[in-house]
């Protein structure tokens, strides 16, 4: 019962960060949207920070356990077509998933407050991307799928823009299916681009 509240109020603490930034929630209405007073709050956390912070750490499990990080790799694709799957089923994931869009959310209206939002920011829209990319790329081209170049550059031109299109998703949702459908054109543009051809060199 009290990890049901506990969980409770970190959902709704979710919510109303990534809707209304950390200074714009107040913890009175937080408690009062689940039906608890104040004190109920305090048996599980004893301040907003601490449910700031308690949040992010949960965060930061999910997202890895789900999309990767540098030290949790998915391996590198076998085929260029599992390379396309790969890359759709993570941009699905990132865009469709309540929990992350709303951490991509808050992260972006708190990287300008907070110092851990502010790393965190750069971690998941920036280097960990490029770290993890990098890594899977100079998988694939030890596997000879992608020319010999530099994985981190190659990781840095591929990331960038799908980036910014997941980010097109957070403020324009309308366009979620658009975007997705772009992601996919520039994934198989590079395939093309610097894929290797099968059984030769290029």
């Amino acid at each position: 019962m009290a990890k049901d509240t506990r969980d409770r109020i970190l959902k709704a603490a979710l919510e109303k960060f990534s809707e209304n930034g950390y200074a714009g929630t107040n913890i009175r209405e937080l408690t009062e949207s689940l039906g608890l007073v104040k004190s109920a709050m305090y048996r599980h956390f004893e301040s907003k920070e601490e449910i700031w912070n308690t949040l992010l750490d949960e965060m930061i499990a999910y997202y890895a356990a789900r999309f990767g990080s540098p030290r949790n790799l998915p391996p590198a694709p076998d085929t260029m077509d599992d390379f396309l799957e790969m890359t759709g089923r993570l941009v699905n994931l990132t865009v469709r998933d309540e929990k992350i869009v709303m951490t991509r959310k808050l992260l972006t209206i708190e990287q300008f407050r907070d110092g851990r939002a502010r790393e965190l920011a750069t971690k998941h829209f920036l280097t960990g991307l490029t770290e993890m990319f990098t890594r899977i790329f100079a998988g694939m081209m030890d596997k000879g799928l992608l020319r010999r170049e530099d994985p981190a550059m190659l990781a840095f031109a591929y990331t960038a823009p799908i980036s910014a299109l997941i980010h097109l998703c957070d403020r324009e949702p309308e366009k979620t299916e658009e975007a997705l459908a772009q992601a996919e054109a520039f994934t198989r543009h590079f395939i093309a681009t610097y894929g290797m051809p099968e059984g030769g060199k290029r």
